[in-house]
């Protein structure tokens, strides 16, 4: 028996999840096929605007060193690390912005406190 070549192997588990995806008779309605990896829908943003959405497979490749679980998990991980790294950096530009307003409003009020005193 052949060997199943891994473009054959990759075809058939996007198919597959396609399927699943569509398996609503409605929502497959709304997605054309684009390709065989990607489906597209025409839908209206909040401004009214026509956008194009693509949905796409992307079947990864069997690693020596992990399992498709593991892989996942790592990506999962590395995702919310990121999302957590944002937020780390967002809080400390709001801390940041804070402390120079207030730096700004003191060397203002300081400034006034002098003009006063020299009108004085």
């Amino acid at each position: 028996m052949a060997k199943v070549t891994k473009a054959q192997i990759d075809k058939e588990l996007r198919e597959r999840m396609f399927e699943t995806l569509f398996s609503d008779p409605l929502l497959a309605k709304l997605f054309t096929k684009i390709n065989d990896r990607q489906y597209g829908v025409i839908v209206e943003d909040m401004n009214g605007e026509k956008r194009y959405i693509r949905i796409g497979a992307i079947v990864a490749e069997v690693r020596e060193d992990m399992t498709a679980e593991e892989l996942m998990q790592s990506e999962i991980d590395a995702y919310n690390q990121k999302q957590a790294d944002k937020e780390e950096k967002a809080k400390a530009k709001a801390v940041k912005i804070a402390k120079d307003k207030a730096k700004r409003e003191a060397e203002k009020a300081k400034k006034e406190a002098e003009a006063k005193e020299n009108n004085a």
